[in-house]
């Protein structure tokens, strides 16, 4: 598990004029943390350390420490929003996590092998990947940055599916505890579909004669 911590305030000039005001200062980031037993309170994020934490994908799948005014809360992030043709935070949503209870996260799948993969290297497949990201639930000590499947032994027509994926010690997969129609396929290797453009061409010509 990655470790970030930002340092923040507590904001008590709330609306939107004040989160207006705060952005255009372009010193920090309105945001508003909450759960737990505690009351959502408004604060404000340095931005320069926020803005660089964003750039690591692990950011989205950890514990941060959120540093208020001296006061440590351990929070994970729920949403982001961003401006819409700025590249600028104009919100963040953090919900604060319990060490004794299980927090439910996205987390990316990494496809690590391909270079290897006998279904694509030896016979000649493609590789399909049809979730980037699974949802975990696990106490916030066990919270992985990532999901790794290695596919280096994965043959052509094979598909992989959640239960196919090997989880770390204390995670679970959200959508197999629903049962097992919900074991959604995560990616697969198929054949390299090739198209004749002759047999193309010579269609649309006749297609066009008609």
């Amino acid at each position: 598990m990655s470790d970030f911590t930002l340092k923040a305030s507590v904001r008590n000039d709330l609306g939107k004029g004040a989160s207006r005001r705060l952005r255009r200062a372009n010193q920090q980031v309105p945001a508003v943390i909450y759960g737990g037993e505690k009351e959502p309170q408004s604060i404000s994020v340095e931005k320069t350390a926020f803005y660089k934490a964003i750039e690591d994908e692990s950011f989205f799948s950890s514990v941060i420490n959120l540093d208020i005014d001296g006061k440590k809360e351990q929070v994970v992030v729920r949403d982001l929003q961003r401006h819409p043709f700025k590249p600028l935070l104009t919100h963040a949503d953090f919900m604060r996590v319990d060490a004794t209870h299980e927090i439910t996260m996205n987390v990316p799948l990494h496809v690590i092998g391909e270079d290897k993969c006998v279904g694509i290297k030896d016979q000649g497949g493609e590789l399909h990947v049809m979730a980037n990201e699974v949802a975990i639930s696990c106490l916030p000590k066990d919270l992985p940055d990532f999901l790794a499947v290695d596919i280096a032994s994965v043959e052509l027509g094979t598909t992989l599916h959640l239960s196919d994926l090997t989880l770390p010690k204390g995670v679970s997969s959200v959508d197999l505890s629903h049962g097992e129609e919900h074991d959604h396929a995560v990616l697969n290797i198929t054949k390299v579909q090739v198209r004749d453009e002759e047999e193309g061409e010579g269609e649309g010509e006749e297609g066009s004669a008609e």
